[in-house]
């Protein structure tokens, strides 16, 4: 909207064209989102607090948790709030790609919203039911991944469709999966829903500490950001053999508002934490990470950056398939971060040990721009 506007204005006086910059928008929107979950942050949990709409503890978590009873959940529509604003201020909405990571958002943050008030409400620790999570929840990333493709198609040559499609082998030059040759666009469509839905869950999962979720959400949005504006630059895309996607470089807007709205987030979730995000924040911040990913053609290299969400999710399935195998323990137990807590780590030191792992990942993740 202000883009619009600027550049309205651009026509009285050229000053007003420096907003045009790619760099300076996205700059602008780390500053808004932040600026306005700094704001609204206080309030919003004095209303959550007010609407008692406080985060209930499993009697099976670990010693320590608690304490956490009541604490205010639902935090993430604060986040999603700023990362709307944020993006329709500065993105060009013009952009398809803009408009498709925002209807992903919308859509998970729905159900996430959904399921934690159902929780809240009714004391039903279960939530929304499960099929009519996997209804709406697949309802988006299948919307997502077949209006990616319906893009993919309408490109002027069969190259850039093929860039926009098949999945790209890190570490080795000009090698990806050829999803493009699979009629219909069935094969891209169903690994987009995978990966969307995969990290919309792996995300979820992880948030279970203060502070843990959002600040790998933080770094791995950073990550995909500088993938994003590499993407959408034919120049960089070509010298750095990474698939050329023309609609890329806008998601650089988002990336920095979910950057913005997540540290802004971090300010009142850090430990001890005054607000949750609850499923309305993890589900759609995680879907949102994985749409970018899809889009910027980088999904194995965002597994590699979001390591931590994979090794939650991964540590859960491992616990379930034990114990209906086996009878037997994997972990003392799941997710990964409640295992270490038993072990005998506080929760800052489990926090932060995993955020630096995370800064190593998403390190090594950018690495594979040169290491090829």
């Amino acid at each position: 909207m202000l883009l619009w506007l600027f550049e309205q204005l651009a026509g009285y006086h050229s000053s007003f064209q420096v907003v045009r910059y790619l760099t300076l928008r996205s700059l602008l929107s780390v500053l808004t989102a932040l600026g306005i979950g700094l704001v609204l942050g206080p309030v919003m949990i004095r209303k959550l607090q007010a609407l008692k709409y406080g985060q209930a503890v499993s009697s099976y978590a670990p010693e320590g948790h608690a304490k956490k009873m009541g604490t205010p959940t639902m935090g993430g529509v604060l986040i999603l709030l700023s990362i709307g604003i944020s993006t329709l201020l500065w993105a060009d909405l013009s952009n398809p790609y803009v408009w498709i990571v925002l209807a992903v958002m919308v859509i998970f943050g729905a159900v996430g919203w959904a399921d934690d008030w159902i929780k809240i409400r009714y004391k039903d620790n279960a939530g929304l039911p499960a099929r009519k999570k996997f209804f709406w929840t697949s309802v988006a990333s299948l919307g997502a991944g077949i209006a990616l493709y319906v893009i993919a198609t309408q490109q002027p040559n069969p190259t850039q469709t093929a860039d926009m499609l098949d999945v790209l082998i890190p570490f080795f030059k000009d090698f990806s999966i050829p999803l493009s040759l699979i009629p219909l666009g069935i094969g891209f469509i169903i690994f987009t829903y995978l990966v969307i839905n995969g990290a919309s869950n792996a995300v979820n999962l992880t948030d279970g500490l203060d502070g843990l979720a959002i600040m790998p959400i933080v770094l791995v949005a950073a990550g995909l950001g500088v993938f994003a504006y590499l993407a959408g630059d034919v120049r960089f895309a070509d010298y750095l053999h990474i698939p050329y996607v023309k609609y890329a470089s806008e998601l650089v807007v988002i990336c920095a508002a979910m950057i913005g709205a997540g540290l802004a987030f971090l300010w009142y979730n850090a430990h001890p934490a005054q607000v949750f995000m609850g499923d309305v924040g993890a589900l759609s911040l995680g879907a949102m990470l994985g749409t970018i990913a899809v889009m910027v053609r980088q999904e194995i290299v965002f597994a590699i950056m979001g390591g931590v969400f994979v090794m939650e999710a991964v540590s859960v399935f491992l616990q379930i398939g034990s114990l209906r195998m086996r009878n037997k323990r994997v972990f003392l137990m799941a997710p990964l971060h409640h295992h270490y807590e038993k072990q005998g780590w506080k929760e800052t030191q489990v926090v932060i040990r995993f955020w630096i792992i995370t800064i190593f990942l998403v390190v090594l993740g950018l690495m594979t721009l040169k290491l090829r």
